[in-house]
């Protein structure tokens, strides 16, 4: 009797499973919130060298005193079904305090994809000034494995890739969202990208929550800016700070990211 009780509740529960795979969403249309983590400590770090730890070095010191090791910038993708919205939520902090300066630290882009053109259009702040980025969405290498986590409610399965020869970027996507995109510029991975981890570089963004819902108005690119493509952008960057020596690259890094 214990047999055929165990069997049926296996029959019920593999039934039950079936119709929540059957009935689950699959969201084409929606808006989901980020989190950018950044390892304040870890990044100031980086920006001080030989040249600059004796005045530096006290102020990180003091920072340590008195702000946390991580600081959070909130932003939003609005997606659907060949469109995705990236914009950050207005920081609410002081954004003149000391080492607030520092280009990860802030945010730096607003990012309109078109997946059916396979195009983007990226508003970068950059110091005083705002460039409009415009060129074909960045191709990533992905090396997709088995490890899964989740994050904001969906299963994701985790890839790895190497950016701008030398960023190690780790990423996870699920296939529950069918829409190829993520934050910031990351896509091009079988479904929405919920997460993102640069773990030399001290930054993260994951998902809070995804919003299931059709969108008030179509998406459409930001305007607002001096219009280039991705090369010649790097190449006024590195114009710009030419003069810099090795104290540009965390710069062009953050502004190229």
């Amino acid at each position: 009797m214990k047999l055929i009780t165990l069997a049926l509740s296996c029959f019920l529960l593999s039934i039950c499973n079936n119709l929540s795979a059957q009935f689950a969403r699959f969201p084409v249309s929606g808006v989901i919130e980020f989190e950018k983590k950044v390892n304040m400590y870890a990044a100031i770090k980086k920006v001080i060298n030989k040249d600059n730890e004796t005045y530096y070095g006290p102020m990180l010191e003091q920072y340590k005193k008195t702000q946390p090791q991580f600081k959070i910038l909130k932003s939003t993708l609005s997606f659907s079904k060949d469109k995705t919205y990236y914009s950050p939520i207005a920081e609410t902090e002081n954004t003149s305090a000391v080492f607030s300066w520092i280009p990860i630290s802030r945010h730096i882009n607003t990012v309109f994809n078109d997946l059916s053109m396979n195009t983007s259009s990226v508003q970068k702040n950059v110091f005083d000034e705002i460039f409009l980025v415009k060129d074909t969405t960045r191709s990533i290498k992905w090396k997709i494995t088995n490890e899964t986590r989740e994050i904001a409610g969906y299963s994701c399965r985790r890839a790895n890739a190497i950016i701008m020869d030398s960023v190690y970027v780790v990423a996870f996507y699920t296939d529950q969202i069918p829409v190829s995109s993520g934050p910031e510029t990351f896509s091009g991975l079988p479904g929405m990208i919920l997460g993102v981890a640069l773990p030399h570089e001290n930054i993260t963004w994951f998902a809070t929550s995804v919003t299931d819902k059709p969108l008030d108005k179509p998406l459409v690119p930001p305007a607002k800016g001096k219009v280039v493509d991705n090369k010649s952008f790097q190449t006024t960057l590195k114009s710009v700070m030419k003069d810099w020596g090795v104290n540009s690259q965390p710069f062009i890094r953050a502004f190229v990211l």
